[in-house]
């Protein structure tokens, strides 16, 4: 299991109902739990719970997980959700989180009013870069919340792709592909076809899914009306060969005044509050596309 990405806390809980362990791949330890009838328990955000209702009428409702209510059990409230590995035998799961920025501009903006050094934030950024912090936060041993979260999303290819390979979990496969820096889009490439073991198949699956999913965007009015920050594409196949990909993840996703849309297709500028969200899946449509094409290619050679 893959444990070196940045805020990633993969852990593996085993549901008795099913014959496969169901995979978290992002996200915290204890959000989670085994639902009624194969469906899976998510602790209520109220900012996710109003997403996930309008979603459910919206064009973009086959993309995301089924909401199926909500359930209160020990004083918690929980959203359920539709089990998205149930169809699955032995799934592998890619989890890639989408947009140029996974942090809200009211994140930044409170964390700038009380500029406390923060020492865990800045092992963690020696721990990936150890030449990265100043002479001064050397000495202080410490960071900055803001410092932290705008370095952050340039180590990795959120911040100029669009997207970042969050985990990658494939069954019961020991070996590790290091995520950490994965910043270029061969790099990237190189993840996909570690994920996807190169099958032809699958990669058309989710490229196709990729298309139907922009084209499902361009049409939304929720994607129009909303900043949709630290949301996730869950990639899942299996070796029958079957594969899908759904939007998960609507904690920080956020409704825009009245009359207000983004384009999610333009560089963020502070207080603009663009997402990138397109410039993410535009860029994963081309590695999947490049992987394709040179797919082909190769067959071709060796045939000839």
């Amino acid at each position: 299991m893959i444990r070196n990405a940045v805020h990633w806390s993969p852990f593996v809980q085993q549901y008795k109902k099913h014959k496969y362990p169901w995979i978290q791949l992002a996200g915290h330890q204890g959000n989670f739990r085994a639902g009624p009838s194969g469906s899976i328990l998510k602790k209520l955000s109220p900012r996710e719970h109003k997403c996930l209702k309008k979603l459910m009428t919206d064009i973009l409702q086959p993309f995301v997980p089924q909401y199926l209510g909500d359930v209160e059990e020990d004083g918690t409230r929980y959203i359920e959700l539709e089990d998205l590995l149930g169809g699955f035998n032995s799934p592998c799961v890619m989890d890639c989180k989408i947009g140029t920025r996974t942090y809200l501009e009211e994140e930044l903006q409170k964390a700038r009013k009380t500029p406390t050094v923060r020492k865990d934030m800045y092992k963690k950024m020696c721990d990936v870069d150890p030449a990265e912090p100043t002479q001064q936060e050397h000495l202080d041993m410490g960071i900055t919340k803001p410092r932290y979260m705008i370095w952050r999303e340039t180590i990795s290819s959120t911040s100029n792709l669009g997207f970042r390979i969050e985990g990658i979990e494939k069954g019961d496969e020991e070996h590790s592909f290091a995520l950490k820096k994965t910043k270029t889009i061969q790099q990237v490439t190189d993840a996909i076809q570690y994920f996807t073991d190169k099958n032809q198949a699958i990669l058309k699956q989710y490229l196709e899914r990729l298309k139907e999913l922009r084209s499902a965007l361009l049409m939304s009015p929720f994607f129009a009306g909303h900043e949709v920050i630290g949301s996730s594409l869950l990639f899942v196949h299996d070796s029958t060969p079957k594969a899908s990909i759904w939007m998960i993840d609507f904690g920080k996703t956020s409704a825009l005044s009245e009359g207000h849309t983004l384009k999610h297709c333009v560089p963020w500028v502070e207080g603009n509050h663009e997402d990138g969200y397109l410039i993410g899946i535009d860029n994963l449509i081309g590695a999947f596309d490049s992987l394709l094409r040179n797919g082909h290619c190769c067959e071709s050679v060796e045939k000839n």
